[in-house]
């Protein structure tokens, strides 16, 4: 681990010397502003939709897909991940690094987020705590397998984010709604049953139970770090040709 310290403060420099690190702040403090703005105004039947459809379904996905795809992408589109490739070192180990820095990013701006908004609504909603704790919980690792995803999409194509803000907005936002059996192949669907089983009596009944969604999210986390490391060894003999 230590090895992959200095691709971990590479990419992090990478990542945080840019303004869309401030611009994806601005973009994780939106739940919190709207929730302050409907306490100010009376309006207390918002709180779940809040977590549901702005921080898990948009905020969430929005800010793991551009810290994934900038945490590899602009080395694969400019050339410099020779340099990286060249130095000795697995290539799991370099797509791991690069995986905790993104997923480390995305739950550093979106859990406090769900955090704070939570507790705000728990101000005038004294049983909001655990859904709270258990949407925090449950961004933290859905986080973690959209950043990885979208990571390893960046390794296969240059059209990453594209190709990820349509995977977001049509494949979770409208087929999702239209085929029910899409769900199951679906990150964010995933993620609110894994919120809905940490709630325990407290949760609604989500479209996909605790153990299809441990599954999912499991498979994409391993799944693309695999698939990543792999894409990343197949690179280095094209550079070598």
């Amino acid at each position: 681990m230590i090895r992959s310290m200095p691709v971990a403060a590479i990419t992090l420099r990478s990542l945080l010397d840019r303004r869309r690190f401030w611009l994806m702040l601005l973009l994780a403090a939106a739940p919190v502003l709207i929730t302050v703005l409907g306490r100010t105004l009376g309006d207390v039947g918002f709180s779940r939709q809040v977590f549901d459809r702005l921080v898990i379904q948009a905020v969430l996905p929005l800010i793991a897909l551009v810290f994934g795809t900038g945490a590899l992408g602009s080395e694969l589109e400019d050339g410099t991940i020779v340099y990286l490739l060249a130095k000795p070192g697995r290539r799991a180990r370099i797509m791991l690094a690069k995986g905790v820095v993104a997923a480390g990013l995305t739950a550093l701006l979106v859990v406090p987020a769900t955090l704070l908004t939570g507790l705000i609504v728990a101000t005038y909603r004294d049983d909001f705590i655990v859904p709270t704790f258990a949407y925090a919980a449950a961004v933290a690792v859905g986080g973690t397998a959209y950043a990885l995803g979208f990571m390893t999409l960046s390794s296969i194509t240059s059209r990453a984010l594209s190709i990820g803000l349509g995977y977001v907005l049509l494949w979770e936002g409208v087929l999702a709604g239209l085929l029910p059996g899409t769900q199951a192949f679906s990150i964010r669907q995933a993620t609110l049953g894994l919120a809905d089983a940490l709630q325990g009596d407290a949760g609604r009944g989500a479209a996909l139970d605790a153990t299809t969604s441990v599954i999912v999210l499991g498979v994409v986390i391993v799944g693309s770090w695999l698939l990543g490391s792999w894409r990343l060894s197949r690179y280095q003999l094209r550079g070598g040709d």
